[in-house]
């Protein structure tokens, strides 16, 4: 189990430095955007993709 979750973190870290990495422009535009949403717009982003990753999770296991 402990090993799965750390394999599954490892995974979600290579994903997220995929952006910097292959188009570093855009990733910093991306966050420049971010900063000018609402507290509540970025609430409901991240709560959209919780829901969506126990939706996959459910799904795939």
């Amino acid at each position: 189990m402990t090993s799965t979750l750390l394999l599954a973190f490892a995974l979600m870290l290579v994903l997220e430095g995929l952006m910097p990495f292959i188009a570093p422009a855009a990733w910093r535009e991306t966050f420049r955007r971010l900063v000018q949403l609402t507290d509540g717009q970025i609430r409901f982003i991240g709560l959209t993709s919780m829901i969506i990753g126990l939706v996959l999770i459910v799904v795939f296991s």
